[in-house]
């Protein structure tokens, strides 16, 4: 798999995976709590094998790189708390943790991202990159405000009813982090495709010069011949 195809796969499944991750924080009331939890769960790990192709298909090391590797880490971090049999505290502060750590990421990212704002490839990235910090910030509030509401009632949150204005927090963070990740990958498909339409111009103007040099070499041999024939 070369790097562009592994840039674009790896946004596709981060931005499904955001998507996925969204409606598991949304309490539909046809969907079950469990059910919304593995939606959760299944949309972070879409989400950091995404990150993780993106991040390896930079090729080389900048700042995009470090910002994917970083949402990368901090979607593993958020799997942790969901899977590992830690206190709800402690599985809180993972999620909390894992939250900081992709919007620090996004944040990196769109450091890469400013360097050439002319190109509306890199406008649709820096929207969609600064969104998903956002989006992650969000989250990482909610979860603050959660695990200070848990200290307040000296309970775990598996045995209280959620607080209205936590939960939509959280939900409207999941939500604009799922937009940003759609906007980013709409940015990343058409940045490769003007990158391989550029390539494809090079090949053809380099296989063009090679033609032009060859006719020219031809046409001096030619001339070389005729000298001799001439004068001789």
């Amino acid at each position: 798999m070369d790097n562009q195809l592994k840039e674009i796969f790896g946004a596709w499944l981060a931005a499904i995976g955001t998507v996925t991750a969204a409606v598991g924080s949304t309490p539909f009331r046809s969907l079950g709590s469990s059910f919304r939890k593995d939606l959760n769960l299944i949309g972070n790990e879409l989400q950091a094998v995404g990150n993780a192709l993106e991040a390896d298909g930079q090729g080389e090391e900048n700042l995009e790189r470090l910002g994917n590797e970083l949402q990368s880490v901090g979607n593993v971090t958020v799997i942790s708390g969901l899977v590992i049999d830690f206190k709800d505290t402690t599985q809180q502060k993972l999620i909390i943790s894992g939250n900081w750590i992709q919007a620090l990421g996004g944040a990196t990212a769109l450091g890469d991202e400013f360097q050439d704002t002319s190109n509306i490839n890199e406008v649709y990235n820096i929207i969609g990159n600064l969104l998903q910090v956002i989006g992650n910030s969000l989250q990482a509030l909610s979860g603050i405000y959660k695990l200070k509401a848990n200290y307040i009632n000296n309970k775990e949150s598996s045995e209280k009813e959620e607080d209205n204005s936590i939960w939509s927090l959280d939900v409207v963070g999941s939500w604009i982090q799922a937009i940003g990740s759609v906007i980013s990958l709409i940015g990343q498909i058409q940045e490769e495709s003007e990158e391989q339409s550029n390539e494809d111009e090079e090949t053809d103007s380099t296989e063009s010069d090679k033609k032009q040099d060859n006719a020219s070499q031809e046409d001096r041999r030619r001339y070389e011949d005729v000298i001799p024939n001439k004068y001789f």
